[in-house]
């Protein structure tokens, strides 16, 4: 976090752990704003690779699960990278801004990623950094998103997954009501006070929570190389191209795309006590053995913990999902924002 930035917001109230903005001093209230008004929330617990150079897109076009020659200037992607046996090791939100394709990803697996992502420029024409404090980034989302994002950046995306850039930086339309903002340090306080004017300043846990009931996973070190793309939707929020060439672990991804019906998919849900990334979930049909794993979660406004959980399709549809043992905490199942395949 870039530490004016960082002394910027402590002086609004911010509570700070490891570059992830806690809370404003109020938690309940900040959950209470996202479900019924409009938020900002800084992105510095979640990190960017910037990639720049002649033989980008062709070298991340053999990386990553998405068609990178279909990311122009005025788009962005959700994408995603895999181990040669098609398991995730970390997915993104993919746009240009300048020279860069900015990778934006959680931060716990940036070094990690980016690491593996070098080993394989060799002699292409491509130089890989960790861009995470050359700008701020926040989000912003709710009723009053579209007005407040146009007053502090002056463009705004029309489609979905579109970006603009601006005075300030760039946006990033990444729901209806939602917009990622990489702006500049110089203008960052200038943005943030515009935003602050409509919008109530949030913790990056209820962004998660935001984000989680969209459906958008994110993978962290607790997740890494547990999921196939399609066992976390990521084809269906638009993260896979099934018509590119090849990148690692493509055979397995196409496989488990045509090959059979996929056993585990992931669902949204609800559960009364504390939920994290990573843990195991049980039901009654696998007898004590793991049925599916926690991607993500999030305090829910009205208490309790929302989830992303990856689980046997069919345990979830016949059986009650339990949290962390086979008499734990049930999970309440609860309509994800998309269309789920056949």
């Amino acid at each position: 976090m870039i530490d004016s930035w960082k002394t910027l917001l402590q002086s609004q109230g911010a509570i700070i752990k490891a570059n992830t903005v806690l809370h404003y001093g109020n938690p309940a209230a900040e959950r209470a704003a996202a479900a019924d008004g409009t938020i900002v929330a800084d992105l510095s617990q979640l990190g960017v690779i910037a990639l720049r150079g002649e033989d980008t897109a062709s070298f991340l076009q053999g990386q990553l699960t998405n068609d990178i020659r279909g990311l122009r200037a005025d788009t962005a992607q959700w994408n995603a990278y895999c181990s040669p046996k098609g398991r995730l090791l970390g997915n993104f939100l993919t746009w240009r801004q300048g020279e860069d394709y900015c990778l934006q990803l959680s931060g716990d697996i940036l070094s990690s990623v980016q690491k593996r992502l070098s080993m394989f420029i060799m002699r292409a024409k491509v130089q890989a950094r960790d861009a995470s404090d050359e700008t701020v980034r926040l989000v912003v989302a709710g009723k009053q998103a579209l007005a407040a994002v146009t007053a502090a950046a002056g463009a705004v995306p029309d489609a979905l997954m579109g970006s603009t850039a601006c005075d300030t930086g760039q946006v990033i339309r990444v729901g209806a009501d939602k917009f990622v903002l990489s702006i500049s340090p110089q203008h960052a306080a200038t943005v943030w006070q515009t935003l602050c004017q409509s919008a109530t300043p949030v913790g990056a846990p209820v962004w998660d929570w935001l984000r989680l009931n969209a459906g958008v996973p994110m993978i962290v070190a607790a997740t890494q190389e547990q999921f196939v793309p399609q066992m976390v939707n990521l084809e269906v929020i638009g993260g896979v191209s099934f018509q590119k060439g090849c990148y690692p672990g493509q055979e397995i991804v196409a496989r488990s795309q045509y090959l059979g019906k996929l056993k585990r998919r992931m669902f949204l849900a609800h559960v009364d006590v504390e939920a994290a990334p990573g843990d195991n979930l049980y039901s009654a049909d696998f007898e004590g053995q793991v049925t599916g794993t926690i991607v993500n979660a999030a305090p829910a406004p009205a208490g309790g913990f929302d989830v992303l959980a990856v689980a046997q399709v069919e345990s979830a549809s016949t059986q009650t999902l339990h949290l962390k043992a086979a008499d734990g905490a049930a999970l309440t199942l609860k309509p994800l924002p998309y269309a789920m395949p056949e």
